[in-house]
């Protein structure tokens, strides 16, 4: 364990006991997050778990009550759910996937109703009790009180910047209401030689996100001019399919009053979709009206993750629907999509389904 002690100092204590103090010119605070707790449903361990015991589960619960349908609750509940749990998701919001494209999460939803995973949302849980190794979740939804029995309760709420027993605060280091640390556009503190990235940091909780963060703020301290563009960040949900986005969705555009056009292309009229019997979900992408600039790519299928990368290319330099769709794919690939949905922000995709 690391403790700061001052500026440019650090103490080091080993599993063994022992103790070391190092001293340095820089100290990085990349200390990552920890699971939130609801205060009348702490985490056991056992019955009432967060993601990280809900990974090492040595078999399936028969039944799993999932609270909270963000990435992770969503991630988590659809591998049980693939390997024969009984999944039960409740949602204080009216939505699934906060921050994600609404049209494709609504579709990302009905698709794992499909596979069995029951959804409800607008669901307040107000209380989890625990007897004999079960629980009892108990929630309110339109005025109405709901109970669900569960062998597992995983409480997937959010995560919060951890930097406990860190020793930041000790010498100084400035944290805001959120209890992440304060950063300038350097990622340095207001302490002198404490610099910080990732999810202690404000912004989303993302490893890429802080990878990035962590290259940026080394070239800067080494003289450099590290950087990064948060705008072209994707955000990945890993179910099955997987839900990808980068940049505004169409609702966001449109909440700060830009004029957008919208792109989708289907993966049903995509061959090599269609040859791998995998044709559920679309690419879609939110474009400037006025310059075509992309401002926002959202892709639903098993493949999103690999697939938004093209579109994450083109935001960083700045490019447009028309460089994407002029661009050489190879066929059959999957790319393919990727290219029609940009094609069709000017409504002139090559290839069309019939209905």
């Amino acid at each position: 364990m690391a403790t700061i002690t001052a500026p440019g100092k650090v103490s080091i204590k080993s599993s063994r006991g022992e103790t070391q103090e190092i001293e340095t010119k820089n100290i990085v605070i990349a200390t990552g997050s920890a699971p939130v707790e609801l205060p009348f449903a702490k985490f056991d361990g056992k019955t009432i778990v967060s993601s990280t015991e809900a990974l090492t589960f040595t078999e399936p619960p028969k039944k799993l009550v999932v609270i909270g349908a963000g990435a992770v609750g969503l991630e988590l509940g659809s591998v049980w759910n693939r390997l024969g749990s009984e999944v039960t998701m409740l949602e204080f919001l009216p939505r699934i996937a906060l921050g994600f494209d609404l049209e494709l999460s609504n579709l990302l939803q009905r698709l794992l109703t499909a596979q069995g995973m029951t959804f409800h949302l607008e669901a307040k849980v107000i209380a989890v009790k625990v007897e004999n190794g079960r629980a009892t979740v108990t929630a309110t939804k339109d005025g109405e009180q709901l109970k669900f029995d569960a062998d597992k309760v995983l409480v997937s709420v959010g995560r919060r910047p951890f930097s406990d027993g860190l020793g930041a605060e000790k010498v100084g280091v400035e944290f805001d209401e959120k209890k992440r640390i304060k950063v300038d556009k350097h990622f340095r503190t207001n302490v002198e030689g404490i610099y910080a990235i990732g999810d202690v940091i404000a912004g989303p909780m993302l490893a890429h996100k802080a990878e990035d963060e962590g290259m940026a703020c080394i070239e800067i301290i080494a003289g450099k001019a590290g950087h990064v563009n948060y705008d072209a960040i994707a955000g990945i949900i890993y179910t099955n399919p997987e839900l990808a986005g980068v940049g505004l969705t169409e609702d966001q555009a449109k909440e700060k009053g830009i004029d957008v056009r919208i792109g989708k292309f289907p993966f049903r009229a995509n061959s090599r979709a269609l040859c791998s019997d995998d044709v559920e979900g679309m690419v879609k992408f939110v474009a400037d009206s006025k310059t075509d600039r992309i401002l926002g790519a959202h892709i639903l299928h098993h493949a999103a993750s690999e697939l938004i990368a093209e579109a994450v290319s083109v935001i960083e330099f700045g490019g447009s629907s028309e460089d994407i769709g002029r661009t050489c794919h190879s066929h059959p690939t999957l790319s393919e999509a990727v290219r029609e949905a940009a094609l069709n922000v000017e409504k002139r995709a090559l290839h069309i389904i019939n209905r």
